[in-house]
């Protein structure tokens, strides 16, 4: 495989019309997202165990549990890329499963004909521990602030590299300097890993995911395929740039 190829593709289109502001209050607008995909995770979960116990006695991640685990995953990556993981659009993204090709922030993972039986024991856990431990220290949770149990006056803070860089980005935008290139192109990178560390963890490849940040909105690994079930020439979804909602400057 060429060293750029993976089967994991994380796209993210910077939106050059994102407002000012409204990064302050998509904590607020996204609860309705929050609510479903908690429920939509812990269906992702359960059936993830089913495909774990498939996979080790069949070599093979059952089909409809694949789609449906990478229609969660797709969900959650246009919601993270509307919210903090990247403030990379303000176009509200879809309550779909589906793959949305006139969204900004797409996901794809090609599906697996057939999965090692013997890697299922291991690849969740022991061989994805380097990725997991550089990943908890760019990711990091998320930006937040607690209050310090012991002293009801102390306040500390904290977030991991990307809640960091969204934040600078944010404030950047705040003050009228727009999403700063150099910061969007790192936040990808990140995220496209972690991308594909997910992918890794939950056993929807046997293709272990390289220590590199692919920085950028665009893959290096290549496009997302179009959808061989859309009907031929069905019209694409509105681009950012043609959608008015976060023309809000």
């Amino acid at each position: 495989m060429n060293p750029t190829e993976s089967p994991v593709v994380l796209e993210g289109q910077l939106d050059i019309r994102v407002s000012r502001a409204l990064w302050l209050v998509k904590w607020l607008l996204l609860i309705p997202h929050y609510i479903i995909l908690f429920f939509l995770w812990i269906a992702f979960t359960v059936l993830s165990v089913v495909a774990w116990f498939a996979i080790l006695f069949t070599g093979r991640y059952p089909r409809a549990i694949f789609d449906f685990n990478l229609g969660v995953l797709r969900w959650t990556w246009r919601v993270d890329y509307y919210g903090y993981a990247a403030l990379g659009t303000d176009t509200y993204p879809p309550f779909t499963l589906e793959d949305v090709p006139g969204y900004p922030a797409r996901l794809h993972i090609a599906y697996p004909e057939k999965l090692s039986r013997g890697l299922v024991l291991v690849k969740s856990w022991l061989l994805a521990i380097p990725h997991l431990l550089l990943l908890s220290f760019f990711l990091g949770g998320g930006l937040y602030v607690t209050q310090a149990s012991e002293d009801p006056d102390a306040w500390t803070w904290g977030s991991g590299i990307v809640g960091l860089l969204v934040l600078f980005a944010g404030v950047a935008m705040l003050f009228g300097r727009g999403y700063p290139q150099g910061i969007f192109d790192l936040v990808l990178g990140i995220d496209r890993w972690a991308a594909r560390v997910a992918a890794y963890v939950f056993l929807m490849t046997d293709t272990y995911p390289p220590f590199r940040l692919d920085q950028g909105g665009s893959d290096p690994a290549g496009s997302v395929p179009p959808d061989p079930s859309a009907p031929a020439g069905e019209a694409a979804t509105p681009s950012p740039a043609e959608n008015p909602v976060g023309a809000g400057q």
